[in-house]
């Protein structure tokens, strides 16, 4: 009778695909809703009146507050479990959307970015951890393959929901945080029934600050997977940053839906490319990313002196597919390497270099634009891009040449 009532009180648990899902669902939400409002800004301005520099400081401070959440709680998983960190951000999240839809000033999109960022960085480093271990036995690439499609789709479908809603809906300040805020309760509610990965210790349980580590003995690899990360997630932050000023004149076009439809263009893309081609050795799936990179960026100086829509699109769909074949070489990469007690540090690690590439062109686009332009800005910013991507591809081959011949949990071996 007593084994009985134990096993009726015992929560339900998600079975291990769906808990896979979810994982993924986490992150590809978070990101969905980091870029939903980026065509809410221009309205915003035009009802309050702040500056373009106010702006530029509205979206960095998002990557701030990720930046400090991975920094200060990016191991916080590791100890505390997968299930009640994820549950921790998602319940974060909305409370961001319930600022966003109370905003009254630009002092309360600071507030509403910023924890929206706090809450994003505490969720996707426990559901990238998680989704390295719900992904299949047989399958263990799985875990970073949905994490680069999630991700990709989330900013590509985030980014075009906002547009669309800005274009179409009564209320277009309102009607976007509303629908994200059902869709985040629903996911709050899903992620209750998660399975937990963590074992509990025997002790009491402290929140210390945990940031994120990597362990010696994989830091060659982990550089070689920050570069492709560094190279993919920047030409992403190029794009939120300037597309919205590039799109309408490059696709003849003065509706909200051109940069909509262009970041969701860069983002369908860098989801469809990993799954075609998740056959490929790491090694080949960055190497192959960066160099499209590198023909993407090109492809897209080339419409700025030559404007043609053909061109833009071509640019926005190559560009994408280096962004999510370079991002999916450098997540299975990092999920290769991991040890698993510290899978949610080197995750946070890794989500730290891949939110500094996004952020930092931003913030110093949102600048320099003022002092030279649009289109030298992006010139000057895509050379840096293939410069950076020739480097990590230099490092790819010192790198993972020689790994093959070393069996790879020797590369994981070393956690000190």
């Amino acid at each position: 009778m007593h084994e009985s009532d134990s096993t009726l009180a015992r929560p339900r648990r998600l079975a291990r695909g769906a808990a896979f899902a979810v994982s993924a669902a986490v992150i590809g939400l978070c990101l969905a809703a980091a870029t939903a409002p980026a065509p809410l800004y221009k309205l915003y301005q035009a009802q309050w009146g702040f500056s373009t520099p106010a702006l530029t400081l509205v979206y960095a401070v998002y990557c701030v507050g990720v930046l400090v959440a991975l920094l200060l709680f990016g191991r916080l998983s590791d100890s505390w479990g997968r299930r009640p960190v994820i549950i921790a951000g998602l319940v974060g999240l909305l409370a961001a959307m319930a600022v966003f839809l109370n905003a009254y000033s630009v002092s309360w999109l600071f507030v509403a970015r910023g924890l929206q960022g706090l809450a994003t960085g505490i969720a996707i480093s426990a559901a990238g951890a998680a989704l390295l271990e719900f992904a299949p036995p047989a399958e263990p690439g799985r875990g970073g393959l949905l994490n680069a499609v999630a991700s990709s789709l989330g900013v590509g479908c985030g980014g075009l929901f906002g547009a669309v809603l800005v274009q179409f809906s009564p209320s277009p300040l309102v009607v976007p945080f509303a629908v994200l805020a059902v869709l985040v309760a629903a996911l709050v509610v899903t992620a209750a029934f998660l399975p937990e990965t963590v074992a509990r210790g025997s002790g009491p349980r402290r929140l210390r600050f945990a940031g994120p580590r990597v362990p010696r003995g994989i830091r060659a690899p982990f550089v070689l997977s920050g570069l492709g990360i560094t190279a993919a997630w920047a030409n992403v932050g190029l794009y939120q940053s300037l597309v919205p000023t590039l799109a309408p004149a490059l696709l003849r076009s003065q509706t909200y839906l051109a940069a909509g439809l262009a970041i969701f263009a860069l983002g369908g893309a860098s989801a469809v490319a990993p799954l075609l081609l998740k056959a490929r050795a790491t090694s080949t799936l960055i190497a192959g990313g960066l160099v499209t990179l590198v023909a993407g960026v090109a492809i897209m100086a080339l419409s700025l002196e030559f404007p043609a829509p053909v061109l833009f699109i071509a640019a926005s769909l190559v560009i994408g597919t280096g962004v999510g074949t370079s991002m999916v070489g450098s997540i299975r990469l990092v999920g290769e390497i991991a040890p698993p007690t510290h899978r949610a540090s080197v995750m946070a690690a890794f989500y730290v270099v891949a939110y500094c590439a996004i952020s930092v062109p931003a913030v110093i686009v949102g600048f320099l634009v003022r002092e030279i332009g649009t289109t030298a800005t992006f010139q000057l910013f895509a050379a840096t891009i293939a410069l950076l991507s020739l480097t990590a591809l230099a490092v790819n081959r010192q790198v993972l040449r020689p790994a093959r011949k070393t069996p790879a949990p020797a590369l994981a071996r070393d956690r000190n």
